[in-house]
């Protein structure tokens, strides 16, 4: 039990961004930063007025330290260009396995079995036609059709892979890894746009699925799991069929209509049509050259559709109403106040 208090002490410490000394000074009843960390250390035990204390500053509810730690995240991998620190890494680090946590914790409450198969485990990628090859048989096997996919995020939790939203700067995109070894876990920006969120989700699913060269360097994985999500987002066949086989130029009106109904930013359908040689290199230079003034693409229209899961909440409410749980439980699960949960929970 100290091992776990310990570690739970660290924990919520680490998601807080405090440091030893900055939790020290905000705690009431005054407690040093050495004993602090001897508490992380799990060199001594936290008494109950001290662990209030912790539960006050840290804001997490006092049974929080005393929770198993049920999962562990393998190969959790951030984008190379992403500039955050790590400090705000480690915190990033500890909030998802806090919540992937929770979330297998209310499976195992409901007795649900995870298991992911990866139907394209058997396509080396070594370029971009890989790339085309792994997608079209992804699409079959998933039985995802090549019309726009109105939910990513709904879509890739079907296929039974974790998809955590987390609060971020804008300097994080995304991260993928496994957790206990063989549930894939990925977590995108909730601040972004509809149009980004969706791509980055399937970008990181690219560096979750596919078999790369050792031969790649990382700036080409990288390029290859762009072209992946864009191949997901337009399959080849549906793209030809919006913009035909070859252009010498592309309106602007058929990237807004296309962005809207696919979820697809401008610049990733330009990317495409390059990647699919529908335009030319230098008819892709002049665009990026155009767009690098409007790089949100601000009043260029925007992909309305529902872009998030549901799934961990329903699996609560339906925990509850069925009373595999308490009430007090449920909101513990959903890192809520239980009279919150209370107003939003109603049974028929």
């Amino acid at each position: 039990m100290k091992d776990i208090v310990a570690k739970r002490i660290k924990s919520a410490r680490v998601i807080a961004g405090l440091s030893l000394r900055e939790l020290s000074k905000m705690m009431e009843p005054s407690v040093s930063y050495n004993a602090i960390a001897k508490y992380e250390n799990a060199d001594m035990m936290p008494d109950s007025k001290v662990l209030i204390a912790l539960s006050k500053a840290l804001r997490v509810k006092p049974d929080y330290f005393f929770r198993p730690y049920t999962v562990s995240i393998q190969n959790m991998a951030f984008r190379k260009r992403q500039k955050l620190g790590m400090k705000k890494i480690s915190a990033l680090k500890e909030e998802i396995t806090e919540t992937l946590s929770r979330y297998l914790e209310v499976e195992q409450f409901l007795n649900i079995e995870t298991s992911f198969h990866n139907p394209i485990s058997n396509i080396q990628i070594k370029n971009g036609e890989d790339v085309e090859k792994a997608v079209e048989q992804l699409i079959q096997y998933w039985k995802i059709g090549i019309n726009a996919i109105p939910n990513v995020i709904e879509m890739l939790e079907d296929k039974e892979i974790k998809v955590i939203e987390t609060d971020a700067p804008s300097e994080f995109d995304g991260l993928s890894g496994w957790a206990d070894e063989n549930i894939p876990v990925i977590v995108v920006n909730k601040n972004y746009e509809n149009e980004r969120k969706r791509f980055n989700a399937l970008h990181e699913l690219g560096h979750t699925i596919l078999q790369f060269d050792k031969n790649l360097s990382e700036k080409e994985v990288e390029k290859l799991c762009h072209r992946f999500a864009g191949a997901l987002l337009i399959p080849k066949e549906t793209f030809f069929n919006e913009l035909g086989t070859k252009r010498t130029s592309i309106s602007l009106n058929e990237l807004k209509t296309i962005k809207e109904s696919y979820g697809i930013s401008i610049q990733a359908i330009m990317a495409r049509a390059k990647d699919l040689e529908v335009i030319s290199p230098n008819t892709f230079i002049q665009f990026r050259i155009q767009i690098s003034k409007n790089r949100i693409e601000k009043g260029l229209g925007q992909y309305i559709g529902k872009e998030r899961s549901d799934r961990f909440r329903a699996l609560v409410f339906r925990a509850a109403s069925e009373e595999i749980i308490s009430m007090s439980k449920a909101a513990n699960l959903c890192n809520q106040k239980l009279a919150s949960f209370r107003d939003e929970f109603v049974t028929i």
